[in-house]
């Protein structure tokens, strides 16, 4: 359809914390791309799947304006910022790994997988993440109306809009995998559908 907006979904190249699979949201640390991570930013940029984006917007952390610079730079663009797109705040979780939160945290951990209202203490809950992904998914599909995007944001973002384009329940979050620097892609429609392309695609990091 002449009128689609397609968004692609960019996952953050790799990070100290995403190696030691730790917790690594917009709550605690705002860690820089690892060596292997800036490799990665580089590869993704040479996507040739990409040449067709007309705007790059990015989650605010330093991880994702790092993966998106070398392809905004590569297209002549610039990186614009959407708050809605960064990571879960992951409260009290954040830096640890998924033990060390099962050690400590068994009650709320087992609440958090059980339904989307339980939040880590002092963290938000997927309703939260939800509500601000949905609004920001919104507010660039009116900004980005027929265009080609590329959203370069984090695991839980990514996830949930793909999520909702499926018209999937919750439990999807925890069905889908995302690797890091992987592409996934989400057509959306003016009569309201969407569908989803492909997703966690890695040929680029070959």
């Amino acid at each position: 359809m002449a009128d689609e907006t397609v968004f692609f979904l960019l996952r953050h190249g790799e990070t100290a914390l995403t190696a030691e699979r730790r917790f690594s949201g917009s709550g605690g640390a705002d860690p820089a791309l690892s060596e292997r991570g800036r490799g990665q930013a580089g590869q993704v940029a040479g996507a040739a799947v990409l040449e067709a984006v007309e705007a790059v917007v990015s989650s605010p952390l330093a991880r994702c304006l790092e993966t998106a610079r070398p392809v905004a730079d590569r297209l002549g663009l610039p990186v614009t910022v959407a708050d809605g797109l960064r990571e879960t705040a992951f409260g009290a979780w954040e830096g640890r790994t998924f033990a060390e939160v099962r050690e400590r945290f068994p009650a709320e951990l087992d609440a958090w997988f059980a339904g989307p209202a339980a939040a880590p203490p002092g963290g938000e809950s997927f309703d939260d993440v939800t509500s601000r992904v949905a609004a920001a998914r919104d507010e660039l599909l009116a900004a980005h109306r027929g265009r080609t995007v590329l959203l370069v944001s984090h695991v839980t973002p990514i996830k949930t809009l793909v999520r909702l384009a499926l018209g999937a329940p919750h439990e999807a979050v925890f069905r889908m995998d995302l690797a890091p620097a992987s592409l996934s892609a989400v057509a959306h429609y003016p009569d309201g559908n969407a569908s989803v392309r492909f997703l966690n695609a890695t040929a680029h990091l070959a």
